[in-house]
């Protein structure tokens, strides 16, 4: 496509993630437009086309994919639903974002995978958004910079104040761990060779039978160790950090410590709620990064690749959760287009 030229995108899944995809594009972003929306639920495609001046909406993904002003897609509807969509995207060689998870298991995601590497170049740019965080980044800059060493190991907490009321026991992994499995790969540079899930007594927050809180240890190809507790019934707020361990000194993100406030004899500040406040400028970057690169025919950022190891890392981890003992990850050797 011409650069001058806006990007001319379908989103697919008009939900929560979906919708705020429209309207970052719409309002926030630039040198794009939302021209198509589909959702399965065709009243709620048309409401959010309606905000949208030009916008179409579909229930039918492939309808919106064969459009002739649609120049590149964004796949944001259940995970379920993602091979199909970015298969039919392949057929029209459109450069895609596709949310997490790339699908939800290892075999699809290889059979995407294939079928990229048939078209001879990368289209699919997976929304790993924290790889995109302000903090994420200097964090990663530090890391491979060496000033501290070797990284040892990573402590990752992730808390959510609530669950959604469809939160199995295997989506704490799927769901919210696959962030920090992610995260871990690629602030070590290293794979992630086995996972191990202990399991607390649940808390008296979380719904009957749920197992909530968990604590999972990742073990990488480099020696390092990365803990993930994730507890999505903390009851407080939504918090994301991460410290690095090296042989030289540490380095801690996520404190959320921009405003402290002194008064009335108290100290403090707020947490945030969810996801959208936390990651705001991550999800912004992303999509402008996605966005430029797109328009200069360039595919950037966390690849099939990356998707599939994460779906089975997590695959291992549902395992482990479910059978308990330590469950060993054996990924395919990536392919030299992911390189």
């Amino acid at each position: 496509m011409n650069p001058r030229e806006p990007l001319r995108i379908a989103v697919i899944g008009t939900g929560r993630m979906g919708a705020d995809h429209v309207r970052r594009i719409d309002r926030v972003i630039s040198g794009a437009r939302v021209t198509a929306v589909v959702d399965v639920d065709a009243e709620r495609a048309k409401a959010v086309a309606a905000g949208v001046d030009g916008c179409t909406s579909h229930t039918d993904p492939a309808a919106a994919m064969a459009a002739a002003d649609v120049d590149a897609v964004i796949v944001a509807s259940p995970g379920a639903a993602h091979e199909a969509a970015l298969l039919t995207a392949f057929e029209h060689d459109l450069p895609v974002l596709c949310e997490k998870p790339l699908t939800p298991d290892a075999a699809s995601a290889l059979r995407v995978m294939e079928a990229e590497q048939a078209l001879g170049h990368r289209r699919v740019q997976v929304g790993f958004m924290r790889r995109y965080d302000t903090e994420y980044v200097r964090l990663k800059a530090l890391l491979e910079s060496g000033r501290l060493g070797r990284p040892l190991m990573l402590h990752n907490r992730h808390r959510n104040v609530a669950s959604p009321s469809f939160f199995t026991s295997a989506m704490l992994i799927t769901d919210s761990v696959v962030h920090e499995v992610d995260a871990t790969r690629w602030l070590l540079g290293q794979e992630i060779t086995a996972v191990t899930v202990l399991r607390p007594t649940p808390s008296a927050g979380a719904p009957e039978g749920l197992r909530d809180p968990q604590f999972v240890v990742l073990e990488t190809d480099g020696g390092a160790l990365s803990d993930v507790e994730i507890f999505v019934n903390c009851g407080f707020g939504y918090q994301v950090q991460a410290e690095a361990v090296c042989e030289r000194g540490t380095a801690r993100i996520g404190d959320g410590h921009a405003l402290v406030t002194h008064t009335d004899g108290h100290w403090g500040g707020t947490i945030t709620q969810d996801w959208t406040e936390r990651f705001a400028q991550a999800y912004d970057d992303e999509i402008q990064a996605w966005v430029d690169a797109t328009r200069h025919g360039r595919i950037a950022g966390p690849s099939v690749y990356d998707g599939y190891a994460a779906a089975a890392v997590c695959e291992a981890g549902v395992r482990a959760l479910e059978n308990g003992g330590r469950v060993t990850v054996d990924l395919v050797e990536k392919p030299p287009l992911y390189r």
